[in-house]
């Protein structure tokens, strides 16, 4: 078979593994809206994914899709088709989502909160000298809409500060969030978080002020309990004191040494020691939130953190792709279809890594 055949053959499977009317969506949603230099919604997909995937930039673009035979259009043009393609782009990516049977959130979450899963990730354009950004976003867990997308250097660190609010926001992010003054910014805007616990971040106290000792309480959980504790911490700004809560469960010995493991590999990657403590924390899995008993118990939460994982690995996936690419840093429009490219992509690979693991003599999906 040569090059040509097999190249055919691979996007064959590819758009067998794409939500079923994704090519008339494309002229629905007004990112093709004519046959001009670009022939139809299959041959754009195959250029923008041509950019996304590869990490090149426009102008590279167009000449590998003039002589792969794809078509002849100019770099501009393709910046302005990746605009219109933004709708198009969340479309499909609800679509794979479904494909990847995500559970749904309980609905009562909904009825009360808007949960905002909140990430962020640094981007290197190509080249040894390329320039470093730091790419914040959001994403709404109900419809998974890209509700913020802001660019700052990399320097600036992840922080819930970066982010407007409505009153019941809920925003859930990793360890990297869980700082005081993140928290009191989003609990200053009528908002809610939960997020992993950082024991360095995010000191802990009682009621009355004195250090709030956390190991002891989690040494006390069985298998399969759950933790629940009233925790305070100090506003950055006044020193008042916050309530929240400490969820927490207990890991399997599996997951807890392979949490230890990641722990030692990175340390000794950065050259630094691990304090007994922070092991013995990799043996549980802890939240810190500020939403309260009244609405949701500890395990309903720790379900909604669930559900912030489930689409993890398509984020880490996410997160590997965002590291190579011209990044469209001028055009907010332009950013934020980029960005629905990317999560594509993530949830393409994941489609197929299950396909290669729910092997079939043919090679392929027949759906």
């Amino acid at each position: 078979m040569n090059t040509t055949s097999k190249i055919r053959e691979d996007w064959v499977i590819i758009t067998k593994l794409l939500p079923q009317g994704w090519e008339e969506q494309a002229k629905l949603s007004g990112a093709f809206i004519r046959g001009r230099k670009i022939e139809s919604p299959e041959t754009l997909l195959r250029v923008l994914l041509i950019h996304l995937a590869e990490g090149i930039s426009f102008r590279s673009t167009a000449v590998y899709s003039q002589e792969a035979g794809l078509c002849d259009i100019k770099d501009t043009s393709l910046t302005y088709r990746l605009g219109q393609a933004q709708e198009w782009f969340h479309w499909i990516d609800l679509g794979l989502l479904q494909k990847l049977q995500t559970e749904n959130a309980p609905k009562v979450i909904f009825k009360r909160f808007t949960p905002r899963l909140i990430d962020g990730s640094i981007i290197k354009e190509p080249g040894p000298t390329g320039s470093q950004y730091r790419l914040h976003y959001s994403f709404r867990l109900q419809d998974m809409h890209c509700d913020t997308f802001e660019i700052t250097s990399q320097e600036e660190g992840e922080s819930f500060c970066y982010y407007t609010l409505a009153p019941n926001d809920l925003m859930m992010g990793d360890r990297n969030y869980c700082k005081r003054k993140g928290i009191a910014h989003v609990l200053d805007n009528q908002g809610h978080v939960l997020v992993r616990y950082h024991s360095l971040c995010l000191p802990l106290f009682n009621r009355n002020g004195k250090e709030f000792s956390l190991l002891p309480h989690l040494r006390s959980l069985k298998a399969d309990e759950t933790g629940d504790w009233d925790v305070w911490f100090k506003h950055p700004d006044d020193g008042r004191l916050i309530k929240g809560r400490i969820l927490a469960v207990r890991k399997s010995a599996e997951a807890a040494e392979k949490a230890k493991q990641e722990i030692l590999q990175e340390a000794v990657k950065k050259q630094r020691k691990t304090r007994p403590e922070t092991l013995e924390y990799a043996e549980y899995t802890i939240v810190f939130t500020t939403v309260s008993r009244h609405y949701f118990t500890a395990k309903e939460l720790l379900e909604m953190y669930r559900y912030r994982w489930q689409i993890e690995l398509a984020f880490k996936c996410l997160k590997s792709l965002i590291g190579i690419g011209h990044l469209p840093k001028s055009n907010p429009e332009n950013g934020k279809a980029w960005l629905y490219g990317k999560l594509m992509l993530a949830l393409l690979v994941e489609l197929l890594h299950r396909e290669a693991e729910l092997f079939s003599p043919w090679g392929y999906p027949l759906y």
